[in-house]
């Protein structure tokens, strides 16, 4: 078989990964020890996450004519690709929250729902929390009135009611009422 035979599959792969992909981080996975990478690769699966390594001339051919296209610079030396379908900060969040461990680790850029970031963009990506915990916060906030609300109500109803809080009202005797003029 010739060369670009082999190559081919390997691109069309690239290719199909990318291409329905909410974002894309490409990292330089040199100097991680392999108890370093297998962790970082189970921490990715465990997210949804598919990382794999790639060559880079392999990525330059599938990322021609796609968004990824902004990532052709950064295809120097070693590099592995974290690709999301689902969450588009995942990869950014797992990637640079195991980089703080391990210091080898280095973020190149990314692509994050067909915007190109540097590493700088991706490591400021990776600090927005999850879909779930974003709906969690706002759920949380839509709640706390509503929860406070039925508080207020049930220390009322433990009091005896709204008229237990109120001080009743006095009652002034009314004021005697003007005699009108007799009608001559």
């Amino acid at each position: 078989m010739a060369k670009i035979e082999l190559k081919k599959p390997v691109i069309e792969e690239i290719s199909a990964a990318i291409k329905d992909a909410q974002s894309v981080v490409l990292v330089d996975y040199r100097g991680l020890t392999v108890e370093q990478d297998t962790e970082l690769r189970k921490q990715l699966r465990e997210a949804g996450i598919n990382y794999k390594v790639y060559k880079n001339t392999m990525m330059n051919f599938a990322f021609k004519g796609t968004e990824c296209e902004a990532l052709l610079p950064y295809l120097e030396g070693p590099s592995a690709l974290a690709i999301s379908n689902e969450d588009a900060t995942a990869p950014a969040r797992v990637i640079c929250k195991f980089a703080k461990t391990a210091d080898k680790l280095e973020v190149k850029g990314g692509i994050v729902e067909g915007a190109a970031y540097d590493a700088e963009g991706i490591i400021n990506i990776s600090k927005i929390p999850s879909r779930e915990e974003l709906i969690s916060r706002l759920l949380g906030s839509m709640q706390s009135p509503i929860t406070n609300f039925a508080r207020v109500m049930n220390q009322l109803a433990e009091k005896g009611g709204a008229s237990a809080c109120e001080a009743p009202a006095k009652e002034e005797p009314a004021a005697p009422a003007e005699e009108a003029p007799a009608a001559e």
